[in-house]
């Protein structure tokens, strides 16, 4: 299944390594530009560095209707994709 990847870690952190394709929308932005996620191509899997902040955004689209689940740290993530290829 294909996901449409999105990290909502800072743009440091993501600057400093990141899964290959995600985008990169901080926590913080999530709000203010969620139409542009609610018209990604989904599901989506949102990623941060632990889960915890990917939690979040993913409650708050799940209540929107959004088809996203919590990926977790993306470095957990990067690894399990890795091998899913």
């Amino acid at each position: 299944m294909d996901y449409t990847i999105v990290d909502v870690r800072s743009r440091e952190e993501f600057a400093s390594g990141n899964i290959a394709g995600s985008i990169n929308i901080p926590l913080q932005e999530v709000v203010e530009r969620s139409d542009e996620i609610m018209e990604m191509e989904g599901p989506i899997l949102f990623c941060c560095l632990s889960g915890g902040r990917s939690g979040q955004a993913t409650q708050y689209f799940k209540a929107k209707g959004l088809d996203c689940e919590n990926g977790g740290g993306w470095l957990e993530l990067n690894g399990k994709l890795s091998q899913a290829l």
